[in-house]
């Protein structure tokens, strides 16, 4: 399966199935309070990573890095969950929507989310606040092991994201995971059709096996 295929296939599947095949799998892959600017807003790919400290004695900035980011990937920027600075606002969302980029997720605030909202560029984040982080905090590292919201996240690891937030998949079980989502979609429509061919809902979550859906296997 190709990346864009792969893109297509979790985006449709959302963030809540492919939660659920997390944990059947025992993997801890949901960034719990990182929420996306508008609710419409979604998106799928793999992770360009950015470690963001605190500034110090050396200075530096919050990096010039977009550039570099292929169209389909996903900025990853773990500012340790700061709400007092910002490390994305305007001039990064309106170069991130013309070259393509999937999306990007902070483990930290953003800013200009008005921008986000005109552009339909998705950017998920804890909060918004005005306050820029220039001279408060610096890029450190790129394409480096970072953390969202405490979920371990590699260069080229998949995210997911949609109204319902983020969930990060290993790359090496992205289709292990993309196929334990949909069957559990593919249960739930079952469900679905047979209330309306009558049945009680009990009965159908019964029968289809419902209460199971997120049990780890073992």
């Amino acid at each position: 399966m190709n990346d864009q295929e792969l893109s297509a296939r979790l985006k449709k599947a959302g963030a809540t199935a492919v939660s659920d095949a997390l944990d059947r799998l025992g993997i801890k892959g949901q960034a719990i309070g990182i929420v996306p600017v508008a609710r419409t807003m979604r998106f799928a790919g793999r992770a360009f990573t950015i470690r963001m400290l605190p500034v110090g004695l050396t200075g530096g900035s919050v990096g010039d890095y977009i550039d570099d980011v292929a169209p389909g990937q996903v900025v990853v920027i773990d500012n340790d969950g700061r709400m007092d600075a910002t490390v994305w606002g305007d001039i990064l969302t309106w170069v991130a929507s013309q070259r393509g980029v999937a999306g990007t997720v902070i483990d930290g605030v953003c800013r200009d989310s008005d921008r986000c909202v005109e552009l339909g560029y998705p950017v998920f984040a804890r909060a918004s606040t005005m306050r820029t982080g220039k001279d408060r905090v610096t890029a450190d590292a790129y394409n480096v092991a970072v953390q969202i919201a405490g979920v371990r996240v590699e260069p080229g690891d998949w995210l997911l994201g949609d109204a319902d937030g983020v969930v990060c998949i290993p790359a090496s079980r992205a289709v292990e995971v993309l196929t334990i989502a949909e069957q559990i979609e593919a249960v739930e429509d079952e469900i679905r059709e047979a209330i309306r061919q009558g049945k009680r809902l009990d009965e159908a979550r019964r029968d289809l096996g419902y209460h199971a859906l997120q049990t780890r296997s073992r």
